[in-house]
């Protein structure tokens, strides 16, 4: 079995992030709330157009999704086109397109930098029952504008497969990077970055102006101060405001990663198993090392997470000759039911507050696409076509179904979550040093740490979003609802939301 170190993302591993700490100022032409690809993506574009913009994220340029993905840049997202079919594949495909011809463009000055290197992505099956869906896939691809498309019976992997999707001339490159560089841009261009800003909440302000409120450092702990902007942009991952009730329609994923050396020359290209989900591509520059994804899973419904973490490791030594993991890391994607993100207006009535969320696990273009759209759309040039195919406000079946599912799927997890708690016990007294427990102390769930140093650190095991009983996660030492998604550090801060407050300290 292979060492597992402490998990970090490879992309922070190497790289150090300007401090941008700061206020936001009184006004500006446009707030970008969230400093990923998405965000940065709309600030930049938005910025060249000539508008005041600042971005404000509540970490660190980075520190979210993008910082943690496995950064492909391609338009072929598993077998997807298919589904969509018809005039909405089409529309896809060039949203997709435009979005890695963008990157390779802005890339072209900063390759080195970026580590942008183009690469053929596959989507391949090792299942022989499974090679007529991919042969439609590939027609279903080429029919949407995406010709080179082709089917192929076996790839240079180092393990048999009964057939393969090749689109070639597609990407990868080093996320964070990219961002740092997206940021320098937005500079550049005379707007601002600033970390280390949390936004509260947006309301209505004069003259039609929107009024944000923010707080800088720990949030509860700083005052609230209010500045105000013509258009608001929400590109925080999971939108900050719940007006829409984004919960009940986007599924969270978390997907694990591992890399390091592998026996021999790694393969070249990017590849997703259509079925397992399993993804390999190369760091930027690497000939002998692999970066391989997999094991994707609802946050809190699978706790051990170092048990996840060393199936992966374990697949990738056996399948693909994984020799030593230097590093691991999580992902943690939204998903839509039809497949398609959501962007532009946060609600139909909204004429300035817009959002960007639900990327499907392929941020890279679709966040990409979601800052190209949100500028068109700002600047009155968006394509009506590719403006309704993302727009936030369709309405479709899946969208209905999905939310009667969440009720039942939520209301399972609140009973289950506080009949653990309860069998738990309700002493924390035989907490072993890095270990976490949900136990009942009274009628009170009680999310009890003891760290490395033995100090006990103990919050509320209610998810303040809707009330569900969170679980450790032994590997990032995190406390997930398996709800809807939301993650919190030891000490209760919000990581990833819809929650926006933290845990509340336990007080026996």
């Amino acid at each position: 079995m292979l060492d597992l170190p402490t998990p970090e993302s490879l992309w922070h591993s190497d790289t150090e992030t300007p401090d941008r700490q700061g206020q936001a100022p009184p006004h500006s032409d446009v707030l970008v709330v969230g400093a990923g690809i998405a965000g940065l993506t709309t600030a930049c574009l938005l910025a060249r157009a000539g508008r005041g913009v600042t971005v404000v994220e509540s970490r660190h340029v980075g520190a979210g999704v993008t910082g943690n993905t496995t950064a492909k840049v391609t338009a072929q997202h598993g077998l997807h086109y298919a589904a969509l079919g018809g005039e909405r594949a089409m529309r896809y495909a060039e949203a997709q397109v435009r979005a890695l011809d963008w990157v390779a463009q802005g890339a072209g000055s900063a390759t080195d930098a970026c580590g942008f290197e183009r690469r053929d992505s596959f989507v391949y099956t090792t299942r022989a029952d499974r090679r007529d869906d991919l042969a439609r896939e590939a027609e279903a691809m080429q029919l949407a504008g995406l010709t080179d498309t082709e089917l192929l019976d076996d790839l240079d992997l180092p393990f048999d497969v009964a057939a393969a999707v090749r689109l070639p001339d597609q990407a990868q490159f080093h996320p964070q990077r990219w961002l740092l560089h997206l940021a320098e841009q937005v500079e550049a261009a005379g707007g601002q970055v600033l970390e280390g800003v949390a936004v509260l909440n947006v309301h209505d302000g004069h003259n039609g102006h929107l009024l944000v409120d923010t707080a800088t450092g720990s949030a509860a702990a700083s005052e609230v101060r209010s500045v105000s902007a013509e258009h608001v942009v929400v590109a925080t991952h999971y939108p900050i405001l719940d007006r829409a009730l984004f919960f009940t329609r986007l599924g969270q994923t978390r997907d694990l990663v591992v890399s390091g050396p592998v026996q021999g020359t790694a393969p070249r290209g990017v590849y997703l198993d259509a079925d397992a989900g399993y993804s390999l591509r190369t760091p930027p520059g690497a000939t002998d090392r692999l970066i391989i994804g997999g094991g994707q899973h609802a946050p809190g419904t699978r706790p051990d997470q170092e048990r996840c973490f060393a199936e992966l490791a374990e697949w990738a030594q056996d399948q693909v000759g994984l020799r030593e993991v230097s590093h691991r890391w999580a992902a943690h994607d939204l998903t839509t039911p039809d497949g398609v993100p959501y962007v532009g207006r946060y609600l139909p009535g909204s004429s300035n507050l817009w959002v960007a969320t639900g990327f499907n696990l392929w941020g890279m273009t679709n966040g990409t696409a979601a800052g190209l759209l949100l500028h068109d759309l700002i600047t009155d040039q968006a394509d009506p076509a590719q403006a309704d195919l993302m727009s936030p406000s369709r309405v479709s079946a899946d969208v209905v179904t999905g939310a009667v599912r969440d009720q039942v799927k939520a209301g399972s997890h609140l009973v289950s979550g506080l009949a653990r708690a309860v069998t738990s016990g309700d002493d924390a007294a035989d907490l072993a040093d890095g270990e976490g427990r949900v136990r009942h102390v009274g009628t009170r769930a009680v999310a009890s740490y003891r760290d490395e140093d033995g100090l006990l650190h103990e919050v509320s095991a209610n998810c303040t979003h809707l009330g569900c009983v969170v679980q450790f996660n032994n590997a990032e030492r995190t406390w997930d609802c398996p709800c809807h998604g939301s993650r919190f550090s030891i000490n209760g801060n919000v990581l990833n939301g819809p929650a926006t407050d933290p845990l509340e300290p336990f007080e026996p």
